[in-house]
């Protein structure tokens, strides 16, 4: 009898092999499902990839800075391996970071926010995705100013949101700022978070407490909850430290703060970070720990505890440097033809503007390989930011000096 193909399954000519690419070809991304097919490529990935392994680029593309984390946290990890912390432990971290988080935020900010709020996380990153599968629908949407870091809005499509942006005011002397009048007019019944980001990254603006205020009371009115980005409230230039919405919250307000260990203690790679969310949630936050990551690297968490109890002045050293490249890069910067400088008041970040006709990211490639100086093109926080460059100034003073001098061949 003769044999019978299975169904779907082409038969080829007797004493024919049936090859695979004698299939159909299919482009498999076609397959996936439409938020993942809509996430956007970083640009700064595209520019950095090209001279990420060139030892003679000044790297100022990536929100990181150059100095090495500190000696005892890298001790106290050590330690802790030694130790045997090396094994599974709970998923919303161990109990005496939670601590050691809890006394942190009552030095810097006087207030009080319970252990049992913290969860920690694969970093800043992973505290937005977790706070964006904890609130989302599908189709609910999220008010984010802009420009602004990108992965805050691909993090919402990922989990079936909708990002709605709001374009930051700028006046002529270039200070960035954000009415709230602007960010209220966004609001539709579809609108689930409202998303601040202070100091912001690239713009450097920093919320006042008044504005932090009336958002969170209009906030509260209108049944919204704000996602909190705090990474950056110890880089500020001219005040002690950025406000912070825990201190205008009660525990049942719905705000939920993200932050992370890379920027104040330079641990980027680490990846470790934290979220605080409203009282109750806990077992939530558990679970979705549990599900993203299981939990990072116990070691890691002892770690964590030491930077937190021993590196206050390591912070302001960081803070100092940033300040003095900054005013370096600001100053270098104005004097060139077609650019235009405007000093931020909070994060690590320069946006400038430069007049070539270029398309930013064009230029980018362009200061990549003419001066040896790598930047974000500024359409990579959105298309508000085409005609500049965003540069990171979290560098030695020196380091700023000789970007600042490479740019100028170029650029003057």
């Amino acid at each position: 009898m003769p044999s019978v193909p299975a169904r779907g399954i082409r038969s080829a000519p007797t004493g024919t092999p049936l090859r695979i690419m004698d299939q159909p070809a299919t482009d498999l991304t076609q397959l996936l499902p439409a938020r993942i097919q809509g996430v956007g490529t970083s640009q700064i990935g595209l520019v950095a990839d090209r001279g990420r392994d060139d030892p003679e680029v000044v790297k100022l593309w990536i929100g990181e800075g150059d100095l090495p984390t500190p000696p005892f946290i890298v001790e106290a990890a050590h330690r802790a391996m030694l130790a045997g912390e090396t094994r599974y432990t709970y998923s919303r971290g161990i109990p005496a970071l939670h601590r050691a988080l809890s006394d942190y935020h009552r030095r810097h900010w006087g207030v009080e926010v319970a252990p049992e709020r913290f969860a920690i996380t694969a970093g800043g990153m992973n505290a937005i995705m977790q706070a964006c599968q904890a609130l989302l629908e599908p189709g609910e949407e999220v008010i984010i100013p802009v420009p602004g870091w990108p992965n805050l809005g691909e993090a919402v499509r990922v989990t079936g949101g909708v990002p709605v942006t709001v374009p930051y005011r700028q006046s002529a002397t270039g200070r960035f700022s954000l009415p709230l009048e602007d960010i209220l007019a966004a609001v539709t019944p579809r609108t689930r978070i409202i998303v601040v980001n202070s100091p912001s990254n690239p713009t450097g603006w920093v919320m006042p407490m008044g504005e932090m205020e009336a958002l969170l009371a209009a906030a509260r009115e209108r049944g919204l909850w704000i996602i909190s980005d705090e990474v950056y409230n110890h880089f500020t230039y001219g005040n002690a430290i950025a406000p912070s919405f825990l201190q205008l919250a009660t525990p049942s307000d719905r705000l939920i703060v993200t932050n992370t260990f890379s920027k104040n203690w330079a641990m980027t790679g680490w990846r470790a970070g934290w979220i605080i969310y409203p009282e109750g949630l806990a077992a939530t936050f558990g679970k979705l720990g549990q599900y993203n990551t299981t939990s990072i690297p116990t070691f890691i968490q002892h770690a964590a505890v030491t930077a937190l109890e021993q590196g206050d002045g390591f912070i302001r050293t960081m803070v100092g440097r940033c300040a003095e490249a900054r005013a370096i890069m600001v100053e270098g910067l104005s004097r060139l033809k077609g650019v235009t400088v405007f000093p931020p008041d909070g994060a690590f970040y320069l946006m400038a503007r430069v007049e070539t006709g270029e398309k930013s990211l064009d230029l980018a490639f362009r200061l990549l390989r003419e001066a040896k100086v790598g930047v974000a093109p500024g359409t990579a926080f959105g298309p508000e930011g085409e005609g500049f460059i965003r540069i990171c100034f979290a560098i030695s003073p020196e380091l700023a000096r000789e970007a600042v001098a490479r740019l100028a061949r170029v650029l003057g």
